[in-house]
């Protein structure tokens, strides 16, 4: 069934619609990665956008129930050069195209996903529609006007407290749309965990009596959230505290720092970070729309990104807290920087 992509700034792409077959909208945004399809769908970070997939067939080995990075795709579209019918994986279950269909997600296969990419990069990030029918311009703006991501979190976090048990230091987790391989990362590690919700409360937290807490990836913009960064201000000085990617933004702002919109983000496993303690170059995975423009008096720089030089990672001058914006429990991506996860249950020995 033709569809079509319609831009916020009235560029146009015919393409022909799979999966689920309903209008959807939502912000426009391309990951460059080779692989990891499913990882993209199933990753909580990506609630409300229209991926594009930069690599040109997609869907070539198929979908297996074990990937998923949550119980279910987070996208609100799903853009691609061509989708394989025929995928050839010895771990494949069903096709992409059932996929989305279950998943209510709706996919546009045939447009020219190099020039969507390049006027992405060129104009930045831009809210996007899904159609199968003609719109008029009125439509078009009501339905632009409607959109908004503001309440992302709360839609992909953790309705109830819930425990995986562990016999090595226990770690409080607060959710913003936590990826499952982080929770794989700290069950490799023996660790037990206690999941909270994003808006809980501090002393609901403390009660617990973990050895330190983690704060997790998540979509949006941080600016969003701030009741979670008045009780981050309370958590702060109490226990030993690591944060990743949206997890990292936020302790920026609970300490003063600034958070900026990047023009078309990073979101790839083709990242090269530089760790500025030990002067060495990772390959990271990354997925992020925002990112901190201004450290906090506090922190000092950790890591960088060498493709435009933001940071990456920070540490606090005092206090047993330290941050990254990319991801290293991978999944999809290298895993090069999966030490990250053994220096904090290190450091919350």
């Amino acid at each position: 069934m033709e569809a079509t992509l319609i831009l916020e700034n009235g560029k146009t792409f015919k393409g022909n619609a799979f999966g689920y077959l309903k209008e959807s909208v939502g912000e426009v945004v391309f990951n460059t990665g080779m692989t990891g399809y499913q990882e993209v769908l199933t990753d909580p970070s990506y609630y409300g956008q229209i991926v594009t997939m930069t690599y040109p067939l997609v869907g070539n080995y198929g979908i297996n129930l074990e990937d998923m990075e949550s119980e279910s795709s987070k996208v609100k579209g799903f853009i691609v050069r061509e989708k394989s019918d025929k995928p050839n994986n010895f771990r494949c279950e069903m096709k992409l195209n059932g996929y989305l269909r279950q998943n209510k997600v709706i996919g546009l296969e045939g447009i020219d996903t190099r020039a969507l990419t390049k006027i992405l990069r060129n104009h930045g990030t831009m809210k996007g529609i899904i159609t199968l029918r003609e719109l008029s311009e009125s439509q078009i703006k009501h339905k632009f006007d409607a959109f908004h991501n503001k309440n992302a979190v709360d839609n992909v976090t953790t309705k109830e407290v819930y425990e995986i048990e562990g016999n090595n230091k226990h770690i409080a987790i607060l959710d913003f749309g936590i990826k499952k391989n982080i929770i794989r990362s700290f069950k490799k590690r023996n660790c037990k965990m206690t999941i909270f919700p994003a808006d809980s409360k501090p002393e609901d937290i403390l009660d617990k009596k973990p050895d330190a807490i983690f704060l997790s990836n998540g979509p949006g913009d941080p600016e969003d959230l701030p009741e979670v960064v008045e009780n981050l201000k309370q958590l702060v000085d109490k226990k030993p505290i690591l944060g990743i990617c949206l997890g990292h933004q936020l302790l920026a702002l609970c300490f003063g720092g600034n958070i900026k919109k990047l023009k078309y983000g990073h979101r790839g496993w083709n990242h090269p970070v530089k760790d500025l303690d030990t002067n060495k170059i990772y390959i990271t995975s990354q997925n992020h729309g925002y990112y901190v423009d201004k450290l906090p008096e506090e922190m000092v720089k950790t890591h960088i990104s060498l493709n435009d030089n933001t940071i990456e990672g920070m540490k606090h001058k005092k206090l047993p807290i330290y941050s990254v914006q990319f991801h290293p429990e991978a999944c999809p991506g290298p895993k090069d920087m999966d030490y990250i996860f053994d220096q904090f249950v290190k450091m919350a020995r």
